[in-house]
Protein backbone atom coordinates (compact mmCIF):
# COMPACT_ATOMS: atom_id res chain seq x y z
CA UNK A 1 0.00 0.00 0.00
CA UNK A 2 1.45 3.57 -1.13
CA UNK A 3 1.04 6.38 1.32
CA UNK A 4 -1.69 8.33 -1.38
CA UNK A 5 -3.65 5.51 -0.89
CA UNK A 6 -6.50 6.65 1.71
CA UNK A 7 -9.51 4.11 3.64
CA UNK A 8 -12.18 5.80 5.09
CA UNK A 9 -14.44 3.82 7.31
CA UNK A 10 -14.87 0.44 7.64
CA UNK A 11 -13.07 -2.28 4.81
CA UNK A 12 -12.07 -5.63 4.59
CA UNK A 13 -8.86 -6.24 2.71
CA UNK A 14 -8.08 -9.83 1.72
CA UNK A 15 -4.17 -11.25 1.44
CA UNK A 16 -1.69 -9.94 -1.26
CA UNK A 17 -3.86 -7.29 -2.29
CA UNK A 18 -1.82 -4.16 -4.09
CA UNK A 19 -3.42 -0.73 -3.79
CA UNK A 20 -1.40 2.19 -5.60
CA UNK A 21 -1.90 5.47 -6.88
CA UNK A 22 -4.15 7.98 -5.27
CA UNK A 23 -6.36 5.57 -4.93
CA UNK A 24 -9.40 5.72 -2.22
CA UNK A 25 -11.14 2.68 -0.14
CA UNK A 26 -14.31 3.82 1.28
CA UNK A 27 -16.48 1.26 3.38
CA UNK A 28 -15.93 -1.58 1.02
CA UNK A 29 -14.65 -5.49 1.03
CA UNK A 30 -11.58 -6.77 -1.58
CA UNK A 31 -10.80 -10.18 -2.31
CA UNK A 32 -7.40 -11.96 -1.92
CA UNK A 33 -4.78 -11.51 -5.28
CA UNK A 34 -6.36 -8.31 -6.48
CA UNK A 35 -4.68 -5.27 -7.79
CA UNK A 36 -6.48 -1.73 -7.31
CA UNK A 37 -4.76 1.17 -9.45
CA UNK A 38 -5.58 4.99 -8.58
CA UNK A 39 -8.97 4.19 -8.06
CA UNK A 40 -12.25 5.37 -5.68
CA UNK A 41 -14.09 2.31 -4.43
CA UNK A 42 -16.99 3.37 -2.25
CA UNK A 43 -19.48 1.05 -0.75
CA UNK A 44 -18.22 -2.39 -3.47
CA UNK A 45 -17.58 -5.59 -3.10
CA UNK A 46 -14.34 -6.67 -5.11
CA UNK A 47 -13.87 -10.89 -5.53
CA UNK A 48 -10.23 -12.47 -5.98
CA UNK A 49 -7.89 -11.80 -8.57
CA UNK A 50 -9.54 -9.24 -9.60
CA UNK A 51 -7.60 -5.84 -11.92
CA UNK A 52 -9.32 -2.59 -11.10
CA UNK A 53 -8.19 1.05 -12.75
CA UNK A 54 -6.65 2.56 -13.08
CA UNK A 55 -9.54 5.96 -12.83
CA UNK A 56 -11.97 3.42 -11.82
CA UNK A 57 -14.90 4.68 -10.15
CA UNK A 58 -17.02 2.38 -8.31
CA UNK A 59 -20.07 3.58 -6.58
CA UNK A 60 -22.65 2.05 -3.95
CA UNK A 61 -23.88 -1.57 -4.29
CA UNK A 62 -21.46 -2.77 -6.95
CA UNK A 63 -20.70 -6.15 -6.41
CA UNK A 64 -17.69 -7.98 -8.43
CA UNK A 65 -17.09 -11.36 -8.67
CA UNK A 66 -13.67 -13.72 -8.94
CA UNK A 67 -11.67 -12.66 -11.72
CA UNK A 68 -13.14 -9.37 -12.81
CA UNK A 69 -11.22 -6.70 -14.90
CA UNK A 70 -12.52 -3.24 -14.82
CA UNK A 71 -9.76 -0.81 -16.53
CA UNK A 72 -9.27 2.59 -17.38
CA UNK A 73 -11.99 5.73 -16.96
CA UNK A 74 -14.75 3.33 -16.10
CA UNK A 75 -17.44 3.47 -13.79
CA UNK A 76 -19.76 0.88 -12.45
CA UNK A 77 -23.26 2.03 -9.92
CA UNK A 78 -24.95 -0.28 -8.33
CA UNK A 79 -24.32 -3.11 -10.68
CA UNK A 80 -23.34 -6.76 -10.01
CA UNK A 81 -20.64 -7.85 -12.42
CA UNK A 82 -19.73 -12.09 -12.90
CA UNK A 83 -17.11 -14.28 -12.78
CA UNK A 84 -14.42 -14.01 -16.09
CA UNK A 85 -15.97 -10.08 -17.04
CA UNK A 86 -14.13 -7.63 -18.07
CA UNK A 87 -14.98 -3.87 -18.75
CA UNK A 88 -11.76 -2.47 -20.31
CA UNK A 89 -12.04 1.28 -20.55
CA UNK A 90 -14.44 4.44 -20.79
CA UNK A 91 -17.65 2.58 -19.75
CA UNK A 92 -21.10 3.63 -17.52
CA UNK A 93 -22.23 0.93 -15.81
CA UNK A 94 -25.85 1.29 -13.58
CA UNK A 95 -28.04 -0.86 -12.35
CA UNK A 96 -27.22 -3.71 -14.12
CA UNK A 97 -26.80 -7.37 -13.59
CA UNK A 98 -23.60 -8.98 -16.24
CA UNK A 99 -23.00 -12.50 -16.56
CA UNK A 100 -19.84 -14.49 -16.75
CA UNK A 101 -17.45 -14.14 -19.78
CA UNK A 102 -18.94 -11.08 -20.76
CA UNK A 103 -17.37 -8.18 -22.54
CA UNK A 104 -18.44 -4.58 -22.40
CA UNK A 105 -16.52 -2.72 -25.48
CA UNK A 106 -15.21 0.90 -25.39
CA UNK A 107 -17.36 3.53 -25.01
CA UNK A 108 -20.17 1.59 -23.59
CA UNK A 109 -22.96 3.13 -22.05
CA UNK A 110 -25.56 1.65 -19.87
CA UNK A 111 -28.76 4.15 -19.96
CA UNK A 112 -30.57 3.63 -16.79
CA UNK A 113 -32.22 6.38 -15.54
CA UNK A 114 -35.25 8.06 -17.92
CA UNK A 115 -35.66 11.52 -15.91
CA UNK A 116 -38.06 9.84 -13.32
CA UNK A 117 -37.06 6.49 -12.32
CA UNK A 118 -33.28 4.22 -12.41
CA UNK A 119 -34.05 1.10 -14.52
CA UNK A 120 -32.34 -2.19 -14.69
CA UNK A 121 -30.42 -3.94 -17.70
CA UNK A 122 -29.48 -8.24 -17.27
CA UNK A 123 -27.38 -9.25 -19.19
CA UNK A 124 -26.58 -13.58 -19.37
CA UNK A 125 -23.96 -15.39 -19.35
CA UNK A 126 -20.95 -15.21 -22.50
CA UNK A 127 -22.01 -11.86 -24.07
CA UNK A 128 -20.01 -9.66 -26.47
CA UNK A 129 -20.63 -6.27 -26.07
CA UNK A 130 -19.12 -4.08 -29.22
CA UNK A 131 -17.74 -1.03 -28.89
CA UNK A 132 -19.65 2.67 -28.56
CA UNK A 133 -22.62 0.49 -27.74
CA UNK A 134 -25.86 2.40 -26.01
CA UNK A 135 -27.85 0.05 -23.69
CA UNK A 136 -31.52 1.49 -22.79
CA UNK A 137 -32.65 -0.23 -19.36
CA UNK A 138 -35.26 -2.07 -19.06
CA UNK A 139 -33.70 -4.71 -21.30
CA UNK A 140 -32.62 -8.39 -20.88
CA UNK A 141 -29.40 -9.63 -23.32
CA UNK A 142 -29.70 -13.21 -23.35
CA UNK A 143 -26.83 -15.72 -23.25
CA UNK A 144 -24.20 -15.68 -26.10
CA UNK A 145 -25.33 -12.24 -27.51
CA UNK A 146 -23.43 -10.58 -29.89
CA UNK A 147 -23.86 -6.66 -30.13
CA UNK A 148 -22.22 -5.13 -33.08
CA UNK A 149 -20.19 -1.73 -32.24
CA UNK A 150 -22.47 1.14 -32.55
CA UNK A 151 -25.45 -0.30 -31.81
CA UNK A 152 -28.11 1.41 -29.31
CA UNK A 153 -30.32 -1.65 -27.36
CA UNK A 154 -34.09 -0.80 -26.92
CA UNK A 155 -35.48 -4.48 -27.02
CA UNK A 156 -34.66 -8.18 -25.49
CA UNK A 157 -32.66 -10.70 -26.75
CA UNK A 158 -33.31 -13.86 -26.89
CA UNK A 159 -30.09 -16.52 -26.54
CA UNK A 160 -27.70 -16.43 -29.83
CA UNK A 161 -28.54 -13.37 -30.80
CA UNK A 162 -26.63 -11.26 -33.34
CA UNK A 163 -27.89 -7.74 -32.64
CA UNK A 164 -27.19 -4.23 -35.08
CA UNK A 165 -28.99 -0.92 -35.37
CA UNK A 166 -27.59 1.02 -36.77
CA UNK A 167 -28.12 4.31 -39.25
CA UNK A 168 -26.52 3.50 -42.62
CA UNK A 169 -23.66 6.06 -43.31
CA UNK A 170 -24.40 7.92 -46.58
CA UNK A 171 -22.07 10.38 -47.99
CA UNK A 172 -23.59 13.37 -49.70
CA UNK A 173 -21.83 14.86 -52.82
CA UNK A 174 -20.92 18.73 -53.43
CA UNK A 175 -21.57 19.56 -50.01
CA UNK A 176 -21.80 23.46 -50.17
CA UNK A 177 -21.16 23.81 -46.06
CA UNK A 178 -17.95 24.41 -45.02
CA UNK A 179 -16.01 24.55 -41.97
CA UNK A 180 -13.46 27.52 -40.77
Amino acid sequence: MEKRVKFIGENKIGKNVKITGDSVIENSIIGDNTEIISSHIFESEIGKNCKIGPFTHLRKGTKLADSVKVGSFVEIKNSEIGEHSKVPHFAYIGDAKIGKRVNVGCGVVFANYDGKNKHQTVIGDDVFIGANVNIVAPVKIADKTYICAGTTVTKDTEIGDFVIGRVRQENKKNNKVRYN
